[in-house]
């Protein structure tokens, strides 16, 4: 079989993505599948699950990457256009041994790519880098694989809706971005008490209305509109492949990750007492602090949802979160990032309460933070500064973690700097009581960068 090189811009941390046509084209995708068969086969596994998002390059990617798995031997269940967590879904449901989802989940309509299971796992890292070397290299297994249709999405709708408790009404706007949860949301929604608004629902890969990502401010914009015009309880923003969620309360205001991790870890708290509960390196200190006041272990690590995943299973934690909106149910279900999973627990929360979710909201204290600041950082220099910052630190004697990159506690708050597995860039946050002690924080962060030789913006 024809050995094949990758771009390597394209073999990232947690997933394989690129520009089609430029980057990624559709032998990248036949060698992926003959690749990953190959792996599949060598750890004695028989079948995959193959699904994709709505972009218009998926289906021809989808065809190239199952001519290249079945080429190995390997069993493909076509599951059908859906969300990403749909095809992780099918992975447990056919008991599947690996599992292959084509998205290029919140990028720019002319980007896709691939996330992968391998053996009820998540695929990433050096592993990635290892499906590399061997579609350079070989040798690859062969065979003769059947394809097999099993539209799956009937299923995984009954499954969403088999922990959701139908308590008192509530009235919910729901912003598909055009992205491919449209369909799953139509028929969660026909089956749900209350008000429900949709917006957005059509999938069409070009993403007209917005970008289909609901953690920039900009992007729920038109939510927001809706939730107010409408007078909702609620509304609920998607990314493109439904594993990233977003939220606004009844009066316009946005909950980022750490918040809406904050609230779902009351219910999950109060079933599991003392239970672990992760949340990733950029999230405020007041969820750690939430989390801790519940009874509960706070858990900070590192970024990533593949790293979170592995993490929870690790500790057997019964929920998790990112900042980036990746939220993570292993309490009656599986340990992935499924965003209408996620909405239907929150749903739980609200109709079983006499509290609205501002309400919520409000009884957490107030921070003062920044939004997540990026910039520009070669690949080959991102790391090597984060490091000098480190031995800056050790050798200052300084409060710090160094779980994901650097995590600086000081008298004001703290302040993160950390090196982006998928950019080249450098990622900052800080967080503090006050504008002054938040101006101190920014300071702080400047003049490490300024002292590592790194060209530091104005924050």
């Amino acid at each position: 079989m024809t050995k094949h090189e990758f771009n390597p811009t394209i073999l990232r941390e947690y997933d394989i993505r690129g520009i089609i046509d430029e980057t990624l084209f559709e032998a990248d995708a036949e060698a992926i599948g003959r690749s990953l068969g190959t792996l599949l086969k060598r750890d004695g596994h028989q079948n995959a699950a193959v699904g994709y998002d709505g972009r218009t390059t998926s289906p021809k990617l989808k065809a190239a990457l199952i001519t290249g798995l079945t080429s190995t031997g390997i069993d493909v269940f076509d599951i059908g256009m859906g969300p990403t967590p749909m095809l992780y879904y099918a992975t447990y449901a056919l008991k599947t041994g690996g599992g292959i989802m084509i998205t290029g989940s919140h990028n720019p309509p002319s980007h896709n790519g691939f996330k992968m299971m391998l053996g009820g796992k998540s695929f990433y890292g050096k592993q990635i880098q290892g499906l590399g070397a061997l579609s350079a290299m070989g040798p690859f297994a062969e065979g003769s694989g059947k394809v097999i249709d099993k539209p799956i999405m009937e299923d995984y709708v009954a499954r969403l809706l088999q922990d959701f408790v139908p308590g008192q009404e509530l009235s919910v706007v729901w912003d598909c971005g055009n992205g491919v949860t449209g369909e799953v949301l139509r028929k969660i929604v026909a089956k749900l008490p209350g008000r429900h608004m949709l917006l957005y629902e059509e999938i069409d890969g070009s993403f007209p209305n917005h970008h289909p990502d609901p953690t920039v401010a900009e992007n729920l914009e038109d939510l927001i509109r809706a939730v107010k015009g409408v007078n909702a309880d609620l509304g609920i923003a998607f990314d493109g492949d439904g594993d990233r969620i977003g939220v606004v309360d009844g009066i316009g205001r946005i909950l980022w990750g750490d918040q809406l991790l904050a609230i779902l870890s009351r219910e999950v708290l109060a079933n599991h007492p003392g239970a672990p509960i992760i949340a990733d390196v950029k999230a405020s200190q007041i969820l750690f602090d939430e989390v801790k006041n519940l009874g509960g272990e706070p858990i900070m690590w590192r970024t990533g949802h593949s790293l979170i995943k592995s993490k929870m299973q690790e500790v057997n934690a019964p929920l998790a979160g990112e900042m980036s909106g990746h939220i993570f149910y292993n309490d009656h279900y599986y340990g992935y990032d499924d965003a209408p999973y996620v909405a239907l627990r929150l749903l739980n929360i609200l109709g079983a309460s006499t509290q609205k979710l501002e309400q919520m909201r409000d009884e957490l204290p107030e921070m003062i933070n920044t939004p997540e600041l990026r910039f520009p950082c070669p690949d080959d220099e991102k790391f090597q500064a984060v490091t000098r910052i480190q031995e800056a630190l050790a050798k200052a004697g300084a409060d710090y973690s160094d779980i994901d990159g650097v995590r600086v506690n000081t008298d004001d708050g703290w302040w993160l700097l950390r090196a982006s597995n998928t950019q080249a860039v450098l990622v900052a946050r800080c967080e503090a009581k006050d504008e002054t002690g938040l101006s101190r924080l920014k300071s702080q962060l400047q003049q490490a960068l300024l002292d590592a030789k790194v060209d530091a913006p104005t924050f």
